[in-house]
C-alpha cells in the first residue's frame, strides 16, 4: 500500500471544508485502489490529509487528477507519495 500525504494552508475554513466535502472526498474515495482517507484540522490555518491506496500507481494517479481548490481558499504546501510501512 501507498499513501498520499498532503499539507495545506487554509485561508477560508468554511469554503475549504465545503470544497473538501463536495469535491475532494468524493474524488479521492472514488479513485481506483482507494483504501481509506483522513482529513485533519491540525489547528488554525493548517490541514493535513493521508489517503491510502492499494498501489503506488493508484496513489500517484490521484495526485495528478484530484482538483485543488482556488488559492484564495487553500494552498497545497506539499504532497508526497510514500509506502505504508505499518498500520493499526
Amino acid at each position: 500500500m501507498h499513501a498520499v500525504v498532503t499539507h495545506a494552508r487554509i485561508a477560508d475554513r468554511e469554503r475549504a471544508e465545503q470544497f473538501l466535502r463536495e469535491q475532494v472526498i468524493p474524488g479521492v474515495s472514488g479513485a481506483p485502489g482507494f483504501v481509506t482517507g483522513h482529513w485533519v484540522n491540525v489547528g488554525g490555518d493548517r490541514g493535513v490529509s493521508i489517503s491510502v491506496f492499494e498501489s503506488e500507481d493508484a496513489a500517484k494517479q490521484v495526485v495528478d487528477r484530484v482538483q485543488t481548490p482556488p488559492g484564495d481558499v487553500v494552498t497545497i504546501e506539499s504532497q508526497e507519495v510514500g509506502e505504508v510501512v505499518g498500520n493499526a
